[in-house]
């Protein structure tokens, strides 16, 4: 189906980016076999590290010309397999290409490379009193481009949305080596298709972004959280949906079983407070006005006591702040030191049935004699359910997963959700996705690739199954 890597076509990109930015060394080619995906691994013939959107349209030329499979790369902390060459190939990585463009403070609105880092963006713009919304939990590590990908979320996205929401205009480039630009400073645009929203979570199969035009808003002024811990996860859901109900909408709602608390402090080595708690919610409340900000958390503390709440600790410095998420943020890192072989999926349901849910799920982990420890965003549904391998053996650890997934799934279709929130397809969910679209649906979904990609050199393995 595709061709190999010759050393002609070595020489040819090195001739397109420069000798230092093509390596076909052993080291590169092992860090470029994987993403953060637990057990995935395939390895690339060559990475590519490009600076431009015409060295990325000569490689693809080059690549279309020859078969090569392009598996696009951000920073490489995807959680699908979707920066993973499963057909080994060209890996194109766009983590050179990290530049701020530019801050434009009368149209709010950042321009920026795909290779940014996320949380650089953040601390940039919040400099300048402006606020970027979207808070992937690796922000720190994880790069906009790969973002866009994804159409990444995160805890702030009960409040402010998604990636998608904040995505006004993106430079592209096709697999035919066309480059395109799409969108613009504009909030408003209804010229023909939408093909940047098309783009954002596209998983890097349909062109590779070089330059993103991102919305900004006003930096909030006042900010407190909530760490509220319960005895029973109902009453942790039925406050969720009391706070709503009360015409209140926090920032984030996050939520943390015991296990998962009980995993952070064993790997960070320090005490969450009410560590024996069922269950507990992360509540953030932002504004611009003192007074409105105190009257909301007012009211979100006495909704949360009369909903069984132990306390409500109350956190308005940033030392403070940081020490209450600190467990959270710590969670996954926490459950692979737990098991480095580990299994994770982010379900969505409607957030009114999170306790059906994990109800479903501890069922599931009680009859397949498995340990599975979830966590996630109260306020949009979004359950990161993880179950850990421990002393399994191998074999049966294998055999295992995709009956844990499928059963999984089936549980969360029949709650009115879907596979996936935020980690995408890739190549991991790929054989399931039958499960929650129809035929029409993903025939229209191929021609579409289709269209984009007629030779499939662009990230194959990926979404379809």
């Amino acid at each position: 189906m595709y061709n190999k890597v010759t050393p002609q076509i070595v020489d040819a990109l090195r001739a397109i980016v420069g000798e230092g930015s093509v390596r076909t060394d052993e080291e590169a080619l092992e860090k470029y076999a994987h993403d953060e995906t637990v057990g995935l691994w395939a390895q690339p013939e060559v990475v590519v590290f490009v600076r431009s959107a015409p060295e990325v349209a000569e490689i693809f030329r080059l690549a279309t010309r020859e078969r090569i499979p392009v598996t696009p790369r951000g920073a490489g902390y995807g959680l699908s397999g979707g920066a993973v060459p499963v057909f080994g190939g060209i890996v194109l990585s766009t983590e050179k290409m990290n530049r701020i463009l530019e801050i434009d403070k009368q149209n709010l609105m950042v321009t920026v490379e795909p290779g940014v880092i996320t949380g650089d963006i953040h601390r940039a713009v919040e400099a300048e009193g402006l606020f970027y919304p979207p808070d992937p939990a690796s922000l720190d590590s994880c790069s906009i481009g790969g973002n866009i990908a994804e159409g990444a979320g995160g805890p702030r996205a009960v409040k402010y949305g998604t990636t998608k929401d904040y995505v006004c205009g993106l430079e592209a480039v096709l697999p035919s080596g066309d480059i395109i630009t799409c969108g613009g400073k504009r909030v408003k645009d209804v010229t023909g298709y939408n093909l940047v929203q098309l783009l954002v979570g596209s998983e890097g199969t349909l062109a590779v972004v070089t330059k993103i035009i991102l919305r900004l808003l006003p930096l909030p002024k006042v900010r407190v959280d909530l760490l509220v811990p319960y005895d029973d996860f109902q009453a942790a859901a039925d406050t969720v949906s009391d706070i709503i109900a009360a015409r209140i909408l926090p920032a984030t709602i996050e939520f943390m079983e015991q296990d998962s608390i009980r995993a952070a402090e064993r790997l960070l080595q320090k005490t969450v407070p009410y560590d024996d708690a069922a269950a507990h919610l992360l509540i953030q409340l932002d504004g611009n006005r003192q007074d409105a900000v105190d009257a909301d958390m007012e009211a979100v503390g006495e909704i949360c006591l009369a909903r069984g709440a132990r306390d409500v600790l109350v956190a308005k410095d940033t030392r403070t702040r940081d020490r209450l998420w600190e467990a959270r943020r710590a969670i996954v890192d926490a459950l692979k030191h737990e098991s480095p072989v580990n299994h994770m999926e982010d379900v969505v349901v409607p957030r009114a049935e999170i306790p059906a849910l994990l109800r479903g799920i501890k069922e599931i982990a009680r009859r397949h004699s498995v340990r599975i420890v979830c966590f996630g965003h109260a306020g949009d549904g979004n359950v990161h359910v993880n179950a850990l391998k421990d002393a399994m053996p191998e074999e049966e650890w294998h055999a295992l997963v995709p009956v844990l997934s499928e059963e999984i799934y089936r549980l969360t279709l029949s709650l009115g959700g879907t596979l996936t929130g935020e980690h995408g397809i890739g190549a991991t969910r790929r054989r399931y996705l039958p499960m929650a679209l129809s035929p029409a649906q993903i025939a229209l979904m191929r021609g579409i690739k289709d269209v984009f990609d007629p030779h499939h050199i662009l990230n194959p393995g990926k979404i379809f199954p």
